[in-house]
């Protein structure tokens, strides 16, 4: 028996016998031939069969089998898993890779039921509820493949920049940042434990513990009500923090190149099946990326007609847009750092300028949604005390967090980075529901 190939090998491989595994995607029984579309994690063959319908009471063996290879294809359900055995054979007019495979024998690994719960047109709640068939799509396939290499090429820029990956608790004796936005559990002793909205306080912690440069790709958790296409209750984040900065703008520089890196990679490796499947263009960014003040993309907003309903200073999302579509009009760029927020509206631990009270931080806008709060954080413990309780905060409840300040801390900042919707906005999807594995919401725990 040949071994098992995957689909993407056939081309390279030379006409004869082989073994390919994999899922029925479409059966076409015509009335003197059979054709099967296998996908497997790769790609998708044509198998072809000539149909034997009906043989004589008397036929030998081969004719027998043959009859029985024909009912099996016959009776093949879409989303079945099978090997076939057979031989391949090259031929240019095969649309499907120029390769087909004549079947010898099936083994049917495991029978799929006649009738599938979604379709082409299925919703996508629909979808996201039968999510692993939905998955089979050569471009859900195309995602993960993706995703897989964004998250390789960041963790490779930072690893050979003599980044430490820490992995850090997920389950918190207080809140990460406010008492908004979390969840919390039963633990041990009548104590009560919260899910970590971001790994925060323990990044900031290995700057206190003299670590310089680190990074992390972990879930956080939001107890958010929200039900637009860029949230989620669990998602995954991709957090860094550096020591030693003057500014801002170091972790800035930083995040620049890293998402430069990471998209070529992308590029380099996708950049075809994107366009294919996605009619994307992948445009890796030039850096650096453009700046503008908070203050001024408001005043660009209102001068392209758009008042901003918000009364806190902020940008809301049509104003995001309202910008990334100035800055793309006059840079032709898809990225934008926005600066220079009020305390107001940035949490207790951004440190503030001294010349203009703004906090040192930024939001960075991806074709015009945002992907990342970057920031200097305030490292004197006095400060920091001082900025808490301006905030309404118990200096009790974030006791743990200041004690790392008590014994020294380099100045340092870093950023939170969504990997949904950089992932989402980079193949021109609507949702991040599309490109999650499995979405959780507050309407959604299951699959």
């Amino acid at each position: 028996m040949s071994e098992r190939v995957l689909v993407k090998q056939l081309q390279a491989l030379p006409d004869g016998a082989v073994s390919v595994s994999g899922w029925v995607e479409t059966v076409r029984d015509q009335k003197k031939v059979q054709f099967v579309i296998l996908r497997d994690e790769t790609g998708a063959v044509q198998l072809v069969n000539p149909a034997t319908r009906e043989v004589a009471d008397d036929a030998d063996a081969a004719a027998s089998a043959a009859l029985a290879l024909t009912e099996s294809i016959s009776n093949l359900a879409t989303g079945t898993f099978l090997t076939v055995h057979g031989e391949l054979k090259h031929d240019e007019r095969v649309k499907l890779g120029g390769v087909e495979i004549k079947v010898r024998a099936l083994d049917i690994a495991a029978a799929a039921l006649p009738e599938t719960p979604i379709a082409a047109d299925s919703g996508l709640d629909k979808r996201m509820d039968w999510r692993f068939l939905d998955l089979r799509q050569a471009r859900n396939n195309l995602i993960f493949r993706v995703q897989t290499t964004l998250e390789h090429a960041m963790r490779t820029y930072w690893i050979e920049r003599d980044y430490i990956e820490i992995h850090s608790p997920k389950l918190m004796s207080s809140p990460s940042e406010s008492n908004a936005e979390l969840f919390s559990m039963e633990y041990f002793e009548d104590k009560t434990a919260y899910l970590a909205q971001s790994p925060q306080h323990f990044k900031q912690m290995a700057q206190s513990a003299g670590f310089g440069k680190i990074f992390e790709i972990g879930d956080v958790f939001r107890a958010d009500p929200s039900f637009t296409s860029r949230h989620a209750t669990e998602f995954t984040s991709v957090d860094a923090e550096i020591s030693w900065i003057d500014s801002h703008e170091d972790v800035a520089r930083m995040q620049e190149e890293l998402l430069q890196f990471a998209i070529q990679a992308v590029k380099d490796k996708h950049g075809a099946d994107i366009e294919e499947l996605f009619g994307i263009d992948v445009v890796v960014p030039t850096v650096p990326f453009p700046r503008i003040p908070l203050a001024e993309a408001r005043e660009t907003v209102k001068q392209r007609g758009y008042e901003i309903p918000r009364t806190d200073g902020d940008l809301d999302p049509e104003g995001e847009r309202q910008v990334a579509a100035y800055i793309e009009e006059t840079y032709g760029h898809q990225f934008v750092f926005v600066t220079d927020y009020h305390p107001e509206i940035r949490p207790y631990y951004h440190m503030r300028d001294p010349d203009t009270g703004l906090t040192k931080s930024y939001d960075l806008l991806f074709k015009g949604v945002e992907i990342t709060t970057g920031a200097q954080r305030e490292h004197r413990v006095r400060v920091l005390e001082e900025q808490a309780v301006e905030k309404g905060l118990d200096l009790a409840g974030v006791a743990d967090y200041l004690d790392f300040f008590r014994y020294g801390t380099p100045p340092h900042g870093g950023f939170g980075m969504g990997l949904a919707r950089l992932l989402m906005l980079l193949l021109g999807e609507s949702s991040i529901r599309e490109v999650t594995f499995l979405f959780r919401g507050p309407t959604r725990l299951a699959p």
